[in-house]
């Protein structure tokens, strides 16, 4: 599905589905609203109102089915009817399987999702997931260009016609998911450190920012010893890169760290034959804030935000870190090196500090394919959130189920979890002593410990180890949850209604609170 493009529209008008096949989809209950008026220029002369009728009497979704309609050209699926607190109400995951095993082959396809006005952007954003950009397949060179486009019917309340406005911002953000996807796909022999900084200059110049670029021996001058121990035994140098949106009247500052290993080898502390293949998806945590920061902008972003990206490939050679090195890094602290797969959390606490020092930053996010252990915590589907805030925390879980990237929370008790770093000739250790005291919970500690458990602002660590992929794809998580998690920052007003966070989250309005986080806290 390398080469298909996806439209978004207020009415995608009618065609015989034998010439422009069609799948219908939504909950069941929701399905039963739509009038056969909507349908008929979409499924006659070869769908007629009994069929539809019938077929959605056949229909008995467990938690999902599907009907054809009229041969393989007009298909009806059923979403699940109810889900459970900790899913999104939209069933996103199940919007993205539905698509790819029921949705009719052809050059010109239609979908017409059918849901509430809520769930819009997260449908959106699951649909986009459906069709991946990059592909190697010999036969994808002579495909022709086909076109997927989507209308949208909405039931239940607010049931209006979907807005112009709406469509660019469905536009931007799947844009957003299929770009993270993409880069998260592409092996490192294409996407290396230099390929990667590629993207963030294309970004930059569709967005008019010139990105700040620190590079190789320099990252070592200036004291960045995490991501240059990291990433010095690569052929292709690693780079701390900054694309900054600094508008007037801005009332905040933002960070979005994304750790951007391309390949991880686990260096020294080298990994094995099953569990190094895949190891390409190391940098889903800047491919995401990368697709973010470009929909965020595009829709008109109302603070300063910075994404910064911590790129490096965690390779093995001669100049390679060793276990038992010490590293100086960028917040002033030095780490022993125990284990040299646990790569992450040194670039990232580099470009915390960054954020911190340099940037100014009141609100730190750092997103990462961290740990192996965030799949055995929240399992395949939930990232860990990990937080200084429980305003945060729970923000997080409500923005995760509005956009469709379901997060669920760590233990968050650094005076219990942080001796396990401790070092005898160093102020840490990179790996933990026990690793089965929370693993996960410890290493996103270890990022906040350069920026001091003390420190006033907010805090945020994503872990999206799992995630990231579902089987052998890429499935570009982060975009939206980032885009929904800030959208009280955003000009738009789809990300506002999306929001868990805004100007109106506290409407008791505490008058001696810090402006500067009025909007977002």
């Amino acid at each position: 599905m390398a080469n298909v493009g996806l439209q978004f529209v207020a009415s995608a008008g009618d065609a015989d589905p034998q010439s422009r096949p069609v799948l219908l989809l939504g909950q069941l209950q929701n399905l039963h609203r739509v009038p056969w008026s909507h349908l008929r220029g979409k499924l006659q002369p070869r769908v007629t109102e009994e069929i539809w009728q019938t077929a959605l009497g056949t229909l008995n979704p467990n938690p999902t089915d599907s009907c054809p309609l009229y041969l393989n050209y007009a298909t009806v699926a059923a979403l699940p009817s109810r889900v459970s607190r900790h899913n999104s109400p939209s069933a996103a995951q199940f919007i993205t399987r539905l698509v790819r095993n029921c949705l009719p082959g052809g050059t010109n396809r239609c979908i017409l999702m059918i849901c509430e006005r809520s769930e819009v952007f997260a449908s959106a954003c699951a649909l986009a997931r459906a069709f991946p950009l990059f592909t190697h397949r010999s036969s994808a060179s002579r495909r022709t260009e086909k076109t997927v486009t989507v209308e949208f019917f909405l039931v239940g309340q607010n049931n209006g016609p979907v807005e112009v406005t709406t469509l660019k911002c469905l536009t931007s953000a799947t844009e957003g998911v299929r770009l993270a996807a993409r880069i998260v796909d592409t092996p490192c022999n294409e996407m290396n450190t230099d390929n990667f900084l590629e993207e963030i200059k294309k970004v930059g110049k569709d967005l008019g920012i010139v990105p700040t670029i620190i590079r190789d021996e320099e990252l070592k001058q200036r004291g960045f010893g995490g991501i240059y121990g990291v990433g010095k035994a690569a052929v292709h140098p690693p780079a701390l890169a900054v694309l900054s949106h600094m508008p007037e009247g801005a009332t905040q500052t933002i960070a979005w760290v994304g750790k951007g290993i391309v390949y991880d080898t686990g260096g020294l502390s080298i990994k094995g034959k099953t569990t190094m293949p895949g190891m390409k998806r190391d940098c889903g945590g800047a491919a995401a804030v990368l697709g973010a920061f470009r929909a965020a902008i595009r829709q008109g972003f109302k603070d300063n935000l910075h994404a910064v990206f911590c790129l490096a490939e965690n390779s093995v050679g001669p100049n390679a870190t060793r276990p038992d090195d010490i590293h100086l890094l960028y917040s002033g602290k030095t780490v022993e090196i125990n284990n040299t797969d646990a790569e992450g959390r040194l670039v990232l606490a580099d470009g915390v500090s960054y954020a911190c020092k340099d940037l100014g930053a009141d609100i730190i996010l750092d997103m990462a394919t961290l740990t192996g252990a965030q799949g055995i915590a929240t399992g395949k589907y939930h990232a860990a959130v990990l937080t200084n805030s429980e305003e945060w925390e729970t923000a997080c879980v409500k923005a995760g189920r509005n956009c469709g990237d379901l997060v669920h929370p760590l233990v968050y008790c650094p005076e219990l979890h942080f001796s396990e770093f401790t070092s005898a000739v160093a102020d840490m250790k990179n790996s933990v002593a026990d690793r089965d005291n929370s693993p996960s919970s410890c290493a996103g500690l270890f990022i906040a410990s350069h920026i001091g458990f003390d420190w006033p602002g907010i805090w945020v660590h994503l872990d999206i180890a799992s995630p990231v992929h579902a089987g052998e794809r890429a499935t570009g998580y982060g975009v939206a949850l980032l885009l929904s998690l800030f959208g009280g920052a955003s000009e738009d007003p789809l990300l506002n209604m999306v929001s868990p966070l805004g100007e109106d989250a506290d409407p008791q309005g505490d008058m001696e609170r810090d402006c500067k986080r009025r909007r977002l806290v």
